[in-house]
């Protein structure tokens, strides 16, 4: 269905964008060409480099294919709402729906705009995140844990464009914060153990005096779940799979939870349970639930949980577009929500897939979560 959608896209940029510029028809041949070839990259390199997860290419091809692809997209969105503009403004004054129906100059200018805009959004999504720090009251926290410092890192997705200096400089970032605990909500990696291991390694010099926490994403389930469960462990890093640990300071505690991701269904392994993963928590006790996806923050705040961290959105990669992410995950796209009586704080994420390396207006982050009792 993605290629099949992505295809009908580069087809429509054809028809409307391409066919009509004043240029000589090889060359209109050939953009629509490019077009069409950069909406199945994703079908082409799984073939021959790698997976669709996890394409084994240098980091500049990505890049390359990902701009393009993006390109194609975005002149998709702006070629068809110059369309319907020039649809409407036709019945309210024929001359300027005419100009936008069929002004070539204007398909160059469209043209020129997704191309720059694509490349803005590919140069923005390999930037090393900056921190975002939010306070977030937690209903039950003790006055004691009042301050307590929460690092929630999520969809790092190391790989072939995102590789070992830049989880090096996000580790580097997290522990100059001192957090009091590291939760990495999903998605680490894009790529099998053998492929990542180099890109990884400096996640095991993340430390806090609570722990470094891990859940799986669903990438984790793409390539080797069993084997990158294992490795995260080797790198201490301490796995929460639909169970909790509780978390103690002086005489307070709350509890940290985390569950599976529903990918999980489909290779095997345990499917996300929450009603496991808080079990046997005393009566009371604030409950922090790590959950990948969002979209289970209504079964967490029936569960009784406290406060909900996710990612797995990207925030929608790029505004405007970022509404339907927003409806494929119950209303969550990234930030503050509040669920009956549970907050939601969804991440933008640190990285983002290789397939689509692109953010415009959907900035990446780490998040620096201060817990504030009411």
């Amino acid at each position: 269905m993605f290629q099949a959608t992505a295809l009908v896209f580069a087809l429509y940029v054809a028809w409307r964008l391409i066919k009509p510029l004043p240029i000589k028809p090889w060359i209109k041949w050939l953009l629509s060409a490019l077009a069409i070839a950069a909406t199945l990259h994703h079908y082409t390199v799984a073939l021959f480099w790698g997976s669709r997860a996890s394409p084994e290419i240098p980091a500049q091809v990505i890049m390359i294919l990902g701009w393009a692809f993006g390109a194609v997209l975005l002149a998709t969105c702006l070629t068809l709402i110059t369309d319907l503009a020039g649809l409407l403004m036709r019945v309210l004054y024929k001359p300027a729906g005419q100009v936008l129906l069929r002004s070539p100059t204007l398909r160059g200018v469209l043209g020129i705009a997704a191309v720059s805009l694509s490349a803005l959004g590919v140069w923005q999504a390999v930037q090393v995140p900056e921190v975002k720090f939010i306070d977030v009251k937690v209903n039950g926290l003790p006055p004691s844990l009042d301050g307590f410092k929460l690092m929630q890192l999520t969809d790092l997705h190391a790989s072939r464009l995102l590789q070992g200096p830049w989880v090096q400089a996000i580790v580097d970032k997290t522990q100059a914060l001192k957090p009091d605990l590291i939760a990495i909500t999903g998605d680490l990696v894009d790529g099998t153990v053998k492929a990542r291991r180099e890109d990884v390694a400096p996640l095991q010099a993340l430390s806090a005096p609570k722990g470094v926490w891990v859940i799986a994403g669903n990438h984790e389930y793409y390539t080797q779940y069993q084997p990158w469960i294992e490795h995260f462990n080797s790198l201490g890093l301490r796995l929460l799979l639909n169970e909790h640990s509780i978390i103690e300071q002086g005489d307070a505690a709350f509890a940290l939870a985390g569950i599976t991701d529903k990918s999980a269904a489909v290779h095997g392994q345990p499917t996300p349970d929450v009603a496991a993963a808080v079990a046997g928590i005393p009566v009371g006790m604030p409950i922090i639930m790590l959950a990948h996806r969002p979209d289970t923050a209504k079964e967490s705040a029936a569960a009784g949980v406290a406060l909900q961290l996710s990612g797995h959105t990207h925030g929608g990669h790029i505004l405007g577009m970022h509404k339907i992410v927003q409806m494929a995950n119950d209303g969550y796209v990234g930030g503050l929500y509040q669920v009956d009586d549970m907050q939601l704080y969804v991440s933008y994420g640190a990285g983002l897939w290789p397939g689509f390396p692109l953010r415009l207006g959907r900035a990446s982050e780490i998040t620096l979560i201060t817990l504030r009792a009411p």
